[in-house]
């Protein structure tokens, strides 16, 4: 692949904790991804636009609030709603294992919880855009 992978990684909702996304972002980096980190306390419509602005390839989401089964959904609806099929929206944080079958279920890809090594975040982000090739 010699366009690089370009990930938005996003905190969500009123979270006010960002050290677990600031080290995805880094190993990511890292991996060779473009990573574009927009802050705390994004709204979904804050996310998606950020997303189309920078024409991402994936959207990684970092919630630890509890707010998942509202928020991960509101993002995907938004992104159908603006075209952005081909983007893997995924994420991480405290999300218990039922929550996780519910969201795949919505087209939500892999979540990662606490303890999840940073190289298997990166390489099923490598492997999805892999299989997923954008227009």
């Amino acid at each position: 692949m010699d366009n690089k992978i370009r990930v938005l990684i996003a905190k969500a909702g009123l979270d006010g904790h960002d050290r677990g996304a600031k080290v995805i972002a880094a190993a990511l980096r890292d991996s060779g991804m473009e990573v574009i980190y927009t802050g705390l306390r994004q709204t979904p419509e804050m996310i998606v636009e950020a997303a189309l602005q920078e024409d991402v390839d994936v959207i990684g989401i970092s919630i630890l609030s509890g707010a998942h089964m509202t928020i991960l959904p509101k993002i995907m609806n938004m992104m159908k709603e603006k075209g952005l099929n081909d983007v893997l929206l995924t994420g991480g944080g405290i999300i218990p294992e039922e929550d996780i079958a519910e969201l795949k279920k919505l087209g939500v890809g892999e979540l990662f919880t606490p303890g999840a090594p940073t190289t298997a975040i990166a390489d099923y982000i490598k492997q999805w855009c892999k299989e997923n090739p954008r227009e």
